[in-house]
């Protein structure tokens, strides 16, 4: 249930924000939104021993962003079991805590964009230049920090009975 309403809001908030906010190179936007993409670690521990079951949610998950926001239908389906991946072994091998969130959440943003960046340079598909994936993931990573600081902290505060699921 909360799985679900985290991805349906992140969805949301990702169209919403999309359309808003400009996010192409020399705009004053601070804000590039991935909030989705964000949101795939946070989900991390809903699957502690459903591994197989998260791995295909992220996948299917990917289908949908690539449909919404996206013409590499398939590509972010593969990023995103990618991420789902490096999110187990991060939350088998550290304690999540607030302050980390803040270090995690780039790296995942930075990968994310990079491989993006790698797939775009190699099939040529526009013209891309490191300043302008630079500048995305700059750009991207204070919004997304807080909206996944946000998302801990309402988690954090559910009462027990009603989660099923421990963060750390």
């Amino acid at each position: 249930m909360i799985v679900g309403i985290i991805i349906t809001i992140s969805l949301l908030l990702d169209g919403i924000l999309t359309n808003y906010l400009p996010f192409l190179q020399n705009d004053l936007s601070y804000f590039t939104p991935l909030l989705t993409v964000s949101s795939i670690f946070i989900l991390s521990p809903f699957y502690r021993k459903k591994t197989n079951h998260y791995l295909l949610h992220m996948f299917l998950l990917g289908i949908l962003y690539d449909l919404f926001f996206t013409n590499l239908l398939f590509w972010n389906a593969i990023l995103f079991v990618e991420i789902a991946y490096l999110s187990k072994i991060i939350y088998q091998n550290i304690e999540i805590s607030f302050l980390k969130l803040i270090f995690i959440i780039p790296l995942i943003i930075i990968l994310y964009e990079s491989s993006n960046a790698l797939i775009i340079f190699i099939f040529q598909l526009v013209p891309i230049t490191f300043m302008k994936v630079f500048y995305k993931i700059i750009h991207s990573l204070l919004l997304n920090i807080i909206y996944i600081e946000i998302i801990y902290l309402l988690l954090k505060r559910i009462p027990k009975k009603y989660k099923k699921i421990s963060l750390n």
